[in-house]
């Protein structure tokens, strides 16, 4: 038996669970209608309380089985070898079972040796019987608690208050997941750096002007073609900001705002409804999507302008095609921020102030958008470390070279698309070339927490204002 056989018979115990202890609880509501207080839960309290009873113990042995499976078989194949087939050396090991898992699997066509064709055999037979004895144990422990919590079924019994504690804990374990999915995200990146900053100085690292990661595996000496490394992120730095943060945000902020303005103050409630989704659904445009646009379309239109107005060093890849791209994209962020935060203010300012004869383009630029104005602010900011953690559209479309200039029709890089370059293919992660990677992530990191913090701050005081 395998585990995607298990786990549907298991889900469809579960539910006969459930089932059955659903009908045994309107049996109790049947039997007890005639007096207050006589059935504590409805049945299907009952029935779920069966049903968590079949899940739990089944689970924690399906989980066993996932981790513990496979590894028993390789022990079992690796013991049936004769002696010296396979060295003492770990290596050796996982290369002759990954071997033997691809002729199981049906990847290789062929073994390389004629042991591993002798060994796929065993581990066919091998996965075979444990998975059977891991099936009839997942099973028989579903059917155990379920039996268990079966017999626990009375008019009297407190399913509700159990099955309610359970979905507390579910809720809470949830919780503390993704909890420590975020801090086990920092402490990687943590460790990870300092192992950088002993083998880089962080002055170099934070202040140097020349990246040039490619060298000596130990990142200090010099490399194949005798140029030394450089670990100078400051272009980087430069250009995540160059394209996220200005002309993206050059594009974005004033056509996100006037759209807001539009939509709320101007146009009618039927074109409303069907403007406001329609511009939401660039923000589910996959990125990969935008970066096939500004290599395509954006990328050769920049260069051709570039060339007719006389600058020769116009790229085909350039930090311009990739902001104008990235601010079309981070659009939808500020208009539906601003449109909320223009939609909260009271109707009564706006009344007044038409009142005391202001026009309605006199109201919006001199009492709803200072009014709203934290929120506004609010969505911007969210904006930018949205522009800042942007990767396809860079990589595809303003390359992966570490220029340090303010031309918009050269080509620069930024940390994210740096991140994707120094960790593609098989690396080695004791080199500062690969560790630099976790340093730029780090960096990263706080700049788009700050930012974040300080936006949540604002739209903070937003809402106190007006709630």
């Amino acid at each position: 038996m395998s585990l995607s056989t298990a786990v549907p018979l298991l889900v469809l115990l579960a539910l006969v669970g459930g089932w059955a202890g659903n009908r045994r609880g309107r049996m109790f509501l049947e039997s007890g209608r005639s007096r207050i207080g006589a059935v504590h839960s409805l049945p299907r309290y009952h029935g779920a309380w069966v049903a968590i009873a079949v899940l739990l113990p089944a689970t924690a042995v399906v989980l066993l089985w996932a981790l513990m499976g496979e590894r028993l078989v390789s022990t079992e194949v690796l013991a049936s070898l004769p002696s010296g087939t396979v060295g003492a050396d770990p290596a050796e090991s996982q290369a002759f079972l990954a071997e033997v898992r691809g002729l199981v699997m049906g990847d290789y066509a062929t073994s390389f040796s004629p042991e591993a064709a002798a060994a796929a055999g065993v581990w066919k037979s091998a996965a075979s019987r444990i998975g059977w004895l891991f099936g009839i144990a997942t099973l028989l422990s579903g059917l155990m608690g379920g039996l268990f919590a079966w017999t626990k079924l009375t008019a009297g019994f407190r399913a509700r208050t159990r099955v309610e504690r359970f979905m507390l804990l579910g809720l809470a374990g949830a919780s503390l997941v993704a909890i420590l999915t975020t801090f086990g995200i920092v402490a990687s990146l943590v460790f990870e750096s300092y192992r950088f900053f002993q083998l880089v100085s962080p002055v170099e690292f934070l202040t140097g002007t020349r990246w040039s990661p490619q060298a000596a595996p130990d990142g200090m000496t010099a490399g194949p073609d005798g140029a030394s490394a450089g670990f100078g992120a400051v272009p980087l730095f430069w250009g995540t900001l160059f394209i996220g943060a200005i002309i993206a945000m050059v594009v974005a902020a004033p056509l996100g705002l006037m759209t807001a303005v539009y939509l709320t103050q101007y146009a009618r409630p039927g074109f409303r409804k069907v403007a406001k989704p329609v511009l939401e659904v660039l923000a589910g445009v996959p990125t990969v999507v935008y970066g096939f646009f500004a290599a395509l379309v954006i990328a050769p239109l920049i260069r051709d302008l570039g060339i007719t107005l006389g600058i020769a060093s116009a790229s085909s890849e350039s930090a311009l095609a990739a902001g104008l791209v990235m601010g079309v994209m981070i659009i939808p962020f500020i208009s539906s921020m601003a449109d909320d935060a223009l939609t909260a203010v009271p109707g009564s300012m706006r009344d007044g102030s038409l009142a005391m004869g202001a026009t309605p383009s006199e109201t919006i630029r001199k009492v709803l958008i200072p009014a709203a104005l934290p929120g506004i602010v609010a969505g911007m900011l969210l904006a930018v470390s949205r522009a800042i953690g942007e990767t396809m559209i860079v990589v595809m479309a303003a390359g992966l070279a570490a220029n340090l200039t303010a031309n918009p029709f050269a080509s620069v890089t930024t940390v994210t698309a740096q991140i994707v370059a120094l960790l593609t293919g098989d690396q080695e992660f004791d080199s500062a070339k690969t560790l630099s990677a976790f340093a730029l992530g780090l960096v990263l990191f706080l700049v788009t927490l700050l930012l974040n913090i300080f936006a949540l701050g604002v739209v903070k005081k937003y809402r106190e204002a007006y709630d």
